[in-house]
């Protein structure tokens, strides 16, 4: 009984050892994809090259529709991006899945309170993730050429997809929020995972969750200075 136990303990551990060395292969790869994929394409507010359009990706907003900090700080460059003529719409994309819940229309009154015009703030209220905020941009927006903005852990990733989906794409990422250690540790780990499952939905040409028809409302303004 005891070389039974033996043997079995050594094929369990065996089991576990392997699916560890596939994980850290598997997060450590993907990591290097979205890096590489994004080089040379994360700037600032100051030297990023005017795009047609900025894209803020949604982020949790609290009950009362106050966005919280990290989408506050997304959106703030925005309008800074905005205001300094790098851009002549705001797409906001986020999720409005439920009935109780929706992180768009908050994003449109926080920009539009600070001074973005109504007609250059576009709503897009299916973008579930970060994969389906970039194909619906291409695809249902018609967008050729983008910046997106989101925090820093995040930029590399957003600009992969959404380069992958076909839009030219350069990014500005924020890290004002980093003060709170807590929440961008969560954030920055929480990533890891997140690249591993971009790898898959490219691999496999996951479609959006909703992709729906073709919308005007980046066509519209900018048409309309």
């Amino acid at each position: 009984m005891a070389v039974l136990r033996w043997w079995t303990f050594r094929r369990v551990s065996t089991a576990l050892m392997s699916m560890m060395v596939l994980m850290v292969a598997a997060v450590g790869g993907a990591r290097w994809w979205v890096t590489a994929e994004s080089a040379d394409r994360v700037y600032t507010v100051d030297t990023v090259p005017a795009k047609p359009v900025v894209m803020v990706l949604g982020a949790r907003v609290h009950p009362d529709g106050r966005p919280s900090d990290f989408l506050a700080a997304r959106l703030d460059l925005a309008r800074d991006l905005y205001e300094a003529g790098k851009a002549r719409a705001v797409l906001v994309s986020g999720d409005h899945g439920q009935e109780d819940y929706n992180e768009v229309d908050p994003m449109r009154r926080y920009l539009i309170d600070a001074g973005v015009p109504d007609r250059h703030v576009i709503g897009d209220y299916a973008g579930f993730d970060t994969r389906d905020s970039c194909v619906r941009a291409r695809r249902v927006f018609g967008i050729g050429e983008l910046i997106v903005v989101t925090q820093t852990f995040h930029l590399d990733r957003a600009i992969t997809l959404c380069q992958d989906a076909g839009i030219e794409t350069v990014g500005v990422g924020d890290d004002s929020v980093s003060v709170n250690e807590r929440q961008w540790r969560y954030g920055s780990t929480r990533e890891l995972l997140a690249n591993v499952k971009a790898v898959w939905d490219v691999l496999w040409d996951v479609d959006p969750r909703y992709l729906g028809p073709y919308e005007s409302g980046v066509d519209d303004a900018l048409a309309n200075p």
